[in-house]
């Protein structure tokens, strides 16, 4: 049986890539209404062999559909989501507008499927960062409870937009060819270049970014942890599609790294890359258009108690956005 879907922002680089997520995992849809602002409107997408023409977002068409995906950012979901609700929609929002409002679940379906069930009309997609992370630490906290977490984050020129990426393409020919890189998306030149600054810093928060404590404050409410240790540094690197994270935890439980390499092994959305000795690693490289979560450089973390520290890398459009939307949407057929 199939459904009636929209999807508003969809000519950012989020929205394309969910619409190839739908048409890859053959999600059973009947129509899918494609929504964007007036300048995008007539933009043509191909799904299933059509060319789909972009329309402006309305209530008009928001009517009618069984489920809304926002990628547009958080004022356009903060005034169109509870529209579409109204309208009889369930909502999948891409943007930080309603992660941390109570009623609102935020879900990983390999971590807390479950949670999407509860749903009051809108469900929230957390952040990319968040989400790679939590599907790495989420079969280690069930065998032996999260305590704290430390994370570095390595994180692609992607999450800043389709825009982003070409300037990072831009930038890059610019230095080779002996010239200065014109600055657009960034705070900095992100060609040959990174940065600790992703999103604004917060006074309040001892002047961490928002990035960073979106980290901390999603991994509690995914974990169910309201007093989880977490810190997070978040740098932006001169890659294009998938971000990496340097990941240091404890535990309540005695976990070897034998165990915990088995449980990652056995879990959904995770691959194990975990060689050293052949230099074989998680690389944002190899990370780029799969769905995995690579995990590796498992290894003990003698700086705590029960200690342990692992390296990952995915793909920031899928995992750590539109597949990550879909898997939700799939829980809900």
């Amino acid at each position: 049986m199939g459904s009636t879907l929209a999807m508003v922002g969809a000519t950012g680089a989020v929205g394309r890539e969910l619409i190839a997520v739908l048409e890859e995992r053959e999600f059973p849809v009947d129509e899918l209404r494609l929504l964007a602002s007036p300048r995008s409107a007539g933009t043509e997408i191909p799904f299933r062999g059509e060319a789909l023409r972009v329309e402006v977002l309305s209530e008009e068409r928001l009517a009618g559909c069984d489920t809304v995906f926002f990628s547009a950012g958080g004022d356009t979901s903060l005034e169109w989501a509870p529209r579409a609700v109204a309208a009889g929609a369930v909502v999948i929002d891409n943007s930080s507008a309603f992660r941390y409002e109570d009623y609102v679940p935020l879900v990983v379906p390999e971590v807390n499927p479950e949670a999407a069930l509860k749903h009051q009309g809108i469900i929230a997609n957390p952040n990319c960062t968040t989400i790679l992370l939590v599907v790495a630490l989420g079969p280690l906290h069930a065998i032996a409870g999260l305590v704290q977490v430390t994370v570095a984050t390595y994180q692609a020129a992607s999450g800043a937009g389709a825009q982003a990426m070409e300037e990072l393409r831009s930038q890059a020919a610019a230095i080779l060819a002996g010239e200065e890189p014109q600055v657009s998306c960034f705070p900095q030149p992100i060609g040959f270049n990174l940065f600790p600054h992703i999103d604004r810093f917060l006074p309040e928060e001892d002047f961490a970014t928002k990035e960073e404590m979106k980290v901390v404050w999603e991994s509690r409410k995914i974990f169910g942890l309201p007093n989880l240790q977490a810190i997070s540094t978040c740098v932006r690197v001169p890659t294009f599609r998938a971000h990496s994270e340097a990941v240091f935890c404890s535990f309540e439980r005695e976990l070897s790294v034998a165990d915990a390499r088995a449980a990652l092994k056995a879990a959904p959305g995770v691959r194990v890359v975990d060689d050293p000795l052949a230099g074989r690693y998680p690389t944002p490289r190899e990370a780029e258009g799969i769905d995995d979560v690579l995990v590796g450089r498992i290894r003990p973390d003698p700086t705590r108690d029960r200690g342990l520290s692992l390296f990952l890398s995915g793909d920031q459009l899928r995992k750590g956005a539109a597949l990550n939307a879909v898997q939700i949407a799939e829980l809900l057929q």
